[in-house]
């Protein structure tokens, strides 16, 4: 995360010099205030990672002296699908209509973010996906069954 960090704050530096040097050439607030804005946004992604990777121990791609298969194993988890985002797209579309048409569509909008934040928050404690984020080794030990007869990850 190192090397991430010091990218995003080589762009910092890099976009704070450009909006000086935007200002001076054109004195356009609009333009300078998105340069600006732009450079901040760098300065929090590069604080985070310069940051997160101070309180870690260094991983394989931080060290020079490091072999191909300390990086290897399991990384994490990523599901597979969801339908959610689609809904809460719909929900924000519900929004932004009712920006437009009334405010009905504005309550009736902002209700299904809820339902679609509170679904997309617990797709996997609830129904056919909640062993999903889990091993096998994992379930047998909580006493659980799987949903699913395929591996998951880790095993």
């Amino acid at each position: 995360m190192k090397v991430e960090g010091l990218l995003f704050s080589l762009l910092t530096v890099f976009f704070f010099v450009i909006t000086i040097v935007y200002y001076l050439l054109s004195h356009d607030p609009t333009g300078t205030t998105a340069l600006g804005l732009t450079g901040g946004l760098t300065f929090i992604i590069g604080f985070y990672l310069m940051f997160t990777s101070s309180r870690m121990e260094a991983r394989p791609e931080d060290r020079p002296d490091a072999e191909i298969s300390e990086g290897a194993g399991e990384i994490g988890f990523f599901p597979p699908y969801s339908w959610w985002p689609i809904a809460l797209a719909g929900a924000f579309t519900l929004v932004g209509s009712g920006l437009v048409f009334g405010p009905f569509l504005i309550a009736i909008g902002v209700f299904a973010i809820a339902i679609a934040v509170v679904g997309f928050t617990f797709e996997y404690y609830l129904g056919i996906n909640r062993t999903q984020g889990q091993t096998l080794g994992t379930l047998e030990a909580m006493g659980e069954q799987p949903t699913s007869a395929r591996k998951f990850l880790g095993e």
